[in-house]
């Protein structure tokens, strides 16, 4: 699997520095409004737990899970496949997302969490990928672990067909890997 990698991007420890240098930061922000957490499947998963595990104030989490991928691409489409359960009416709601690529995905399930009617709604992405960004994607994220380059990363939750989901880094996939296999 490793021999696959072309790169690390970004390295355990460096991942580890800055998540809890996000957490840190909505603590203080999220102090006193009882935040719920939202994840987006399956992606978000080791961010998200990495997270939660250094926020310092009372908060609820939930999950959803939204689907825009075929492969490398991005569909263009968005579909729920799993809603959240925790009724946002009112609340603090930080969205907390892998990676922010074309926007589809996250224009969409921020659009459908606002119509929620929470009381503030944030986004929190990992990785943000400015480059891929459609031109009619206007959402921008509040909060960013890193920004990189245009490149097909996997690992730390991010994957390629499924696969490479628990490398506890983010690297650069090598392009030999997919081009063929679509």
């Amino acid at each position: 699997m490793e021999n696959n990698i072309q790169e690390v991007l970004i390295s355990q420890a460096q991942i580890e520095e800055r998540v809890s240098q996000l957490a840190r930061e909505l603590s203080r922000e999220y102090a006193g409004k009882n935040p719920v957490f939202v994840g987006v499947l399956k992606g978000v998963v080791m961010f998200f737990a990495d997270m939660v595990k250094h926020i310092t104030v009372p908060c609820q989490i939930d999950f959803m899970c939204i689907s825009s991928y075929s492969g490398t691409e991005s569909t263009g489409t968005a579909v729920v496949k799993k809603d959240v359960s925790v009724d946002l009416k009112g609340r603090h709601v930080v969205i907390l997302e892998d990676i922010f690529d074309t926007g589809t995905s996250l224009d969409f399930t921020y659009r459908y969490l606002l119509s929620k009617e929470p009381a503030s709604l944030k986004i929190c992405t990992f990785l943000d990928k400015p480059s891929r960004r459609k031109p009619e994607i206007t959402l921008k994220p509040d909060y960013v672990g890193y920004e990189i380059p245009n490149a097909f990363v996997v690992g730390y939750g991010l994957d390629y067909n499924e696969y490479y989901r628990n490398l506890p880094y983010i690297g650069i996939l090598k392009p030999e890997v997919y081009e063929n296999a679509e």
